[in-house]
């Protein structure tokens, strides 16, 4: 039983990790990333399109990528050169991703928010060997595919990233502000257009796990918010990768554990906002340490 859970936990931790390590670059590169659900759902479709097309699995990952990388050179370039607010910029991507899908699929297929096609190529799971046969932790980490092995490399890279080389401190210092990038002869704008590139990259990623490894359809409610979910794993983190990969796997861990509480006599709508009430619960704890300690220093 708990086996499966946590195995379901891992799979479910997946599209939060990845987007919220994107968030987490794109944030340290001085832009607050809250249209990272609109890069998952258009990831998403993008996705499961191109699987459904070609049969690669690779070029419908790529596909969704990229999709959500044009989509955050967009979202950056609004921002940064025609000077918008990046909170109604990001907000705006979320409305009309959301829309535009809902305009595709009705004018496209005649879909009314579900798409299900047909030869839709899935992710291939790897079993390992040995480790499939230990009892318990073969059930945990044998049997996931190349995404959920991939957000799990990506933690200690970004760190690594981050910490220890040039073009990581260069971010950084590009973050922290327009004055002192300037200062240090860094284009703070060219920092944010990459970030939010990578974090749109991430987010497509992400968003094509949902729908060709996770459901092997598309639904415009397929991201079920969890690109805001990403965002409160990399605030959780505060920018730092492994404890923003802690955020995303207790999230992934609600979300496994409202799935098989259904159906046990638990109100589903209650069930469901099980994962959305526990990140409320641990960013208030979250905010009432930061003021403590805060406190304390002064």
């Amino acid at each position: 039983m708990i086996d499966n859970v946590i195995h379901a936990a891992l799979i479910m931790t997946t599209p939060v990790l990845l987007a919220a390590l994107g968030g987490l670059i794109n944030r340290t590169g001085g832009l607050v990333n809250i249209g990272l659900d609109s890069m998952m759902l258009i990831g998403a479709l993008v996705g499961l399109l191109l699987a459904a097309g070609n049969g690669n699995w690779v070029a419908a990952l790529m596909g969704a990528g990229f999709a959500g990388a044009v989509m955050g050179l967009m979202m950056s370039l609004i921002v940064t050169r025609l000077d918008a607010n990046e909170v109604i910029v990001c907000l705006g991507f979320n409305i009309v991703a959301a829309g535009l899908v809902r305009f595709f699929l009705k004018s496209a297929y005649g879909a009314a928010g579900t798409l299900n096609l047909p030869d839709v190529t899935r992710l291939p799971r790897w079993d390992i060997p040995v480790i499939e046969d230990i009892p318990v932790v073969g059930a945990i980490f044998s049997g996931h595919d190349v995404l959920t092995w991939l957000a799990w490399l990506m933690v200690p890279m970004t760190a690594w990233f981050l910490a220890r080389t040039r073009s990581g401190l260069r971010l950084r210092a590009a973050g922290a502000g327009p004055k002192v990038s300037r200062a240090l002869g860094l284009d703070p704008l060219f920092a944010r257009d990459a970030s939010t590139v990578f974090a749109g990259f991430m987010a497509g990623l992400a968003g094509a796990y949902l729908s060709i490894s996770v459901v092997g359809l598309f639904n415009e409610g397929i991201t079920a918010g969890r690109g805001f979910l990403a965002l409160a794993a990399f605030y959780f983190g505060r920018n730092r990768p492994v404890m923003t990969a802690v955020g995303a796997l207790l999230f992934g861990v609600f979300d496994a554990a409202q799935i098989r509480i259904q159906g046990h006599g638990v109100p589903a709508e209650l069930v469901q906002m099980l994962p959305y009430a526990m990140v409320i619960v641990i960013l208030t704890l979250i905010a009432i340490s930061a003021r403590k300690a805060l406190g304390a220093r002064s």
